[in-house]
C-alpha cells in the first residue's frame, strides 16, 4: 500500500522522546508543493501526538477527531520549509489523550494548539498495530525518507446563498476516492477533519473579504479558531452542506462561526477569528 505513511503522514522524524509526557519532531514539506495549508501543520502537530498517545498504551487505541479548543495562527509555511513540531501531554490512557503542542518552521512561529482532547479508539479499527509500532520505531531512529507527500487534490466546492458580508453557504463534496484515504485510515477511510477546517476557512475568508467594515486597502487574515468539535466521521463519497455566519466586532475584525452538516445532520462546529491586514 504505496499511500500508507505517505499520503496524509506529516512527521518525518521523531527528534526528541519522552514517554507519556512529550515529544519533538520533524516534517520536511516538499519543495515540489504548490502551496502547504495551514490546517496541514496543526495535522502535524496532532499526529506528533498521535505517535506519543498510541505508543503509551502499546499501539491499542488511537486518538481520532480531536476537539482543539484554540488554534493560533501566526504564520504561513512555505513549501521546502522544515517544520519542528512539539508536543506536551497533559494526560494519556486508553480513553483519551489531553495535550498541546507547536510548529515552527525557522524561527518563526507558525501554530500553536491548545487545551485539545482526543478520544482514544480501537487501533485495529483504523490500521495495523504491528504496522503502526514498526512505524514508530522507525521514526524514532533512522526516519521516514523526506518528499513522500504530493499534495491532496482540491475538494468540490459550489458557493450557495448568502447575504453579503453576513452569511455565506457552501456545498462540499467529499471525494469518493483519494490517495490519502490508504492513509486515514487503512481499515477505514474517513475524511480529515483537518480537510474540512481547510475548506471552511477558505468559505470564511470569502465571507470577511465581503464585509462593509473591513478597511480598504486590507484583506483578511486568520488569527485563531475556537471551539472546534468534531461530532461524527466523514465517510468518502459524502456532501456537506457548509454554513458560515459573521458577527462584527469593529475595525474590520471579526468572528465567524462555521458549521458543516451531513443530510441536516450536524458533522462539525468551530468559531474562527481574523484581523484586517495589509494587502501585498
Amino acid at each position: 500500500m504505496a499511500d500508507h505513511f505517505a499520503a496524509f503522514s506529516f512527521v518525518d522524524r521523531i527528534t526528541g522522546f519522552t514517554p507519556g509526557v512529550r515529544a519533538r519532531g520533524q516534517f520536511a514539506v516538499p519543495a515540489v508543493l504548490p502551496a502547504f495549508p495551514s490546517c496541514l501543520v496543526a495535522e502535524a502537530i496532532g499526529q506528533l501526538a498521535a505517535w506519543v498517545a498510541m505508543a503509551q498504551v502499546n499501539f491499542r487505541g488511537r486518538p481520532v477527531a480531536a476537539l482543539a479548543n484554540e488554534t493560533r495562527f501566526h504564520g504561513d509555511v512555505a513549501p521546502g520549509a522544515v517544520l519542528e513540531l512539539a508536543v506536551e501531554i497533559d494526560s494519556c490512557d486508553d480513553e483519551a489523550v489531553a495535550y498541546a503542542g507547536r510548529a515552527t518552521s525557522g524561527d518563526a512561529l507558525a501554530i500553536e494548539l491548545l487545551d485539545c482532547l482526543g478520544p482514544m479508539l480501537p487501533v485495529a479499527e483504523f490500521d495495523s498495530p504491528e504496522a503502526l509500532a514498526a512505524r514508530f520505531e522507525l521514526l524514532r531512529g533512522a526516519g521516514a525518507p523526506p518528499g513522500r507527500f504530493d499534495g491532496v487534490p482540491v475538494p468540490e466546492i459550489a458557493r450557495g446563498a448568502g447575504v453579503p458580508g453576513e452569511s455565506l453557504a457552501a456545498v462540499l463534496h467529499v471525494p469518493a476516492v483519494a490517495p490519502f484515504f490508504a492513509d486515514h485510515f487503512p481499515r477505514r477511510a474517513v475524511f480529515p477533519a483537518t480537510l474540512l477546517l481547510d475548506a471552511q476557512i477558505g468559505l470564511a475568508l470569502q465571507l470577511a473579504a465581503e464585509a462593509p467594515d473591513l478597511p480598504a486597502g486590507t484583506q483578511p487574515a486568520l488569527v485563531r479558531m475556537t471551539h472546534v468539535k468534531m461530532r461524527s466521521f466523514i465517510p468518502p463519497g459524502e456532501v456537506l452542506t457548509l454554513d458560515a455566519r459573521r458577527a462584527p466586532t469593529g475595525g474590520g475584525t471579526g468572528r465567524i462561526m462555521l458549521r458543516a452538516r451531513a443530510s441536516d445532520k450536524t458533522v462539525s462546529t468551530a468559531r474562527l477569528e481574523y484581523a484586517p491586514r495589509r494587502a501585498a
